[in-house]
């Protein structure tokens, strides 16, 4: 275990952003935001970055590629920049456990390439919960935010933070500092982050969603909640603006488009939602005519659909963005304790 004290911290930051680009959560009028670091940048202090890291590797809008065509002929043009080496300071356990559920999605065969070059390229610096907010509850998919996973575990304490490098790549960049952050030779860091993770453990117990639980939910559960009637209700205030799923650190849906530049053709892909009326759209018609089918399919994927392929794994994080930023206050928390309860609570 390293230790950086907290007046050397932007020493540290300096150190990494010489070997790789670094990025933090920095606080903007807009709520904390991850950003590349700079001399003077100071690291936010909020609990969660209003949207996710999830953008690092799968951005809201990319390149695929461009053409160029001249008669017959058309040239492709490869436009990808995903080879740069980066890490990311300040990754909660909920956000580190999304890129999990956006692995099964992306890197299975076949993998895509330009999801999967990020990945490689990344370094996680992770960095527990010590004040987990009342919309957090990511316990209740078995994420522990005092143990959080990540390439580096970051715990901090009143005066530093202390570093545990958990695979080859996090044990390379903290050799690669280590004249900056240096093994904590005192043996302080144990028991500081043991009193810390006990914090922690008692914290998660007090939150208001400590007790939601799963039980009800899984992949073997579409015939039983597919027709329920809650969903009419559950849905009929939903606004269909996506927000929910543009704040969402697991969802995946994307669309791809051609845009002629003048000069050539640009392929780009771009977040598209469920929630939307035209998504999935085709010639042949749309799969979804109702607002109330495109609300179940989001909440039916995260609850069913997808644990049902991948093992058991829900494809929700409990991170709460979609707690605090809807607008009508509708959320999976609401969905669960409904149809968990068979209808009883529909608030």
């Amino acid at each position: 275990m390293r230790k950086i004290t907290l007046d050397r911290l932007d020493e540290f930051f300096a150190a990494v952003a010489g070997k790789l680009k670094l990025y933090i959560p920095v606080d903007t009028a807009g709520g904390a935001q991850f950003q590349q670091w700079r001399a003077g940048a100071k690291m936010s202090d909020a609990l969660n970055t209003t949207r996710s890291a999830k953008d690092f590797f799968f951005p809201q809008t990319e390149n695929l590629m461009e053409f160029k065509t001249e008669g017959k002929k058309i040239e492709i043009i490869d436009v990808r920049r995903e080879n740069e080496d980066f890490a990311i300071f300040g990754v909660r356990a909920c956000d580190v456990r999304s890129f999990d559920v956006l692995d099964r999605a992306f890197l299975s065969e076949p993998a895509d390439t330009y999801y999967q070059n990020r990945r490689e390229h990344g370094v996680i610096f992770s960095l527990a919960c010590s004040k987990p907010a009342e919309t957090c509850f990511c316990g209740t998919f078995g994420i522990d935010p005092a143990n959080p996973k990540g390439d580096i575990v970051c715990y901090k304490t009143d005066d530093a933070i202390y570093m545990e490098a958990k695979t080859e790549k996090g044990a390379n960049l903290m050799d690669s500092v280590s004249d900056i952050v240096a093994e904590d030779e005192g043996g302080d860091g144990e028991s500081a982050v043991n009193a810390q993770k006990e914090i922690i453990s008692e914290r998660m117990k007090k939150l208001p969603l400590a007790s939601l639980s799963t039980d009800k939910f899984g992949g073997d559960k579409t015939a039983k909640f597919f027709d329920d009637p809650a969903w009419k209700s559950l849905s009929e205030s939903c606004l269909g603006c996506g927000t929910c799923t543009f704040v969402c650190p697991t969802c995946q849906c994307y669309d791809i488009k051609d845009f002629n530049a003048g000069n050539g053709i640009k392929r780009f892909r771009c977040w598209d939602s469920c929630m939307y009326s035209e998504f999935t759209k085709m010639s042949a018609g749309q799969p979804r005519l109702t607002q109330l089918e495109r609300f179940r399919q989001r909440f039916m994927h995260k609850l069913v659909y997808y644990p049902a392929n991948n093992d058991g794994m829900f494809s929700c994080v409990g991170c709460g963005r979609c707690l605090s930023k809807c607008p009508i206050q509708m959320n999976i928390v609401k969905v669960m304790k409904n149809l968990g309860e068979g209808g009883e609570n529909n608030g």
